[in-house]
């Protein structure tokens, strides 16, 4: 299959964690209504971005994967023939957590999930209170309509991550992601964080040559505080914006990719192929020094 419908689903989140869900639900369903075979959600979709404080009772929020929402959302996907990339709070175990995100393919099955390796702590993120980081390694998901590899969030700034993601062979790459500006910040600072953001996944696809997918969640959360941006888009292999949504609207919007692509700009701009590999070794360190 050369072309691949992904639905990129950006949506603002409430309280309650059922109405969330159920409001993905109907915003998958709209997605495959316009043609989406693959439908990518939110960071943490069924609730607040609530990693803003450090509140033991957040701990409620989380579920087994696979679990209720999972069995929700495969429902869903064998109804519907769509591949869901589901972005969950994960208890794995009495006091043990992830960010998590499951993958379902088209019939329903649940192909498994990848947990979050980078865990960010700055003021209004603190992950780290939360969520252990990831311990499956890197992953890539072979669904109906493609492999696909899935990363979140804080993983989007290592180029180390997306390059495993590809070397292992994935079609394209999903960043489930949430992500804002304090409202109390200036215009310049907001555009250079996004254009940050933004410039960082394109260089991915580039890097790599694969098409790059991220989906991000709009709305003002902490009390106004927190003004997620929104601004989700799709790539080509070439780092090509083809959707770029806006950063105040929800909006649901499938948009057609290429697979053929990777092929045809690993030849011509073989960055790839031409990797001296045998140098990298250096990498591994925290820091090169003289100690």
């Amino acid at each position: 299959m050369s072309k691949v419908k992904i639905g990129t689903v950006q949506m603002s989140c409430v309280a309650d964690k059922q109405s969330n869900l159920n409001k993905a639900i109907e915003k998958i369903k709209e997605a495959a209504a316009k043609g989406a075979q693959i439908v990518c959600l939110q960071e943490l979709f069924t609730s607040l971005y609530f990693c803003d404080v450090e509140d033991y009772d957040n701990f409620e929020l989380a579920e087994a994967i696979p679990g209720p929402s999972t069995d929700a959302l495969s429902a869903v996907a064998k109804e519907l023939g769509v591949v869901i990339i589901a972005s969950l709070f994960e208890k794995r175990a009495q006091g043990l957590y992830h960010n998590t995100t499951a993958v379902i393919d088209a019939d329903g099955t649940y192909l498994g999930k990848y947990r979050k390796m980078h865990i960010p702590d700055d003021p209004a993120f603190y992950e780290k209170f939360y969520f252990t980081p990831g311990d499956l390694g890197y992953k890539n998901f072979d669904t109906k309509f493609g492999r696909i590899g899935v990363l979140i969030c804080w993983d989007q700034w290592y180029p180390e991550a997306s390059r495993i993601t590809a070397l292992m062979g994935a079609d394209i790459m999903f960043y489930p992601t949430a992500i804002g500006w304090a409202t109390d910040q200036d215009e310049e600072t907001n555009q250079d964080q996004y254009n940050a953001w933004q410039t960082i996944q394109r260089s991915h696809a580039v890097a790599n040559g694969v098409p790059v997918v991220s989906v991000n969640r709009v709305g003002f959360e902490q009390d106004g505080a927190m003004k997620f941006w929104g601004g989700s888009f799709v790539t080509n292999a070439q780092g090509k914006l083809l959707y770029l949504a806006s950063h105040d609207k929800e909006e649901v919007v499938v948009t057609e990719v290429d697979l053929a692509q990777t092929d045809y700009m690993r030849k011509h701009w073989p960055f790839l192929r031409d990797r001296r590999i045998e140098t990298y070794s250096p990498i591994t360190k925290r820091f090169i020094d003289e100690e």
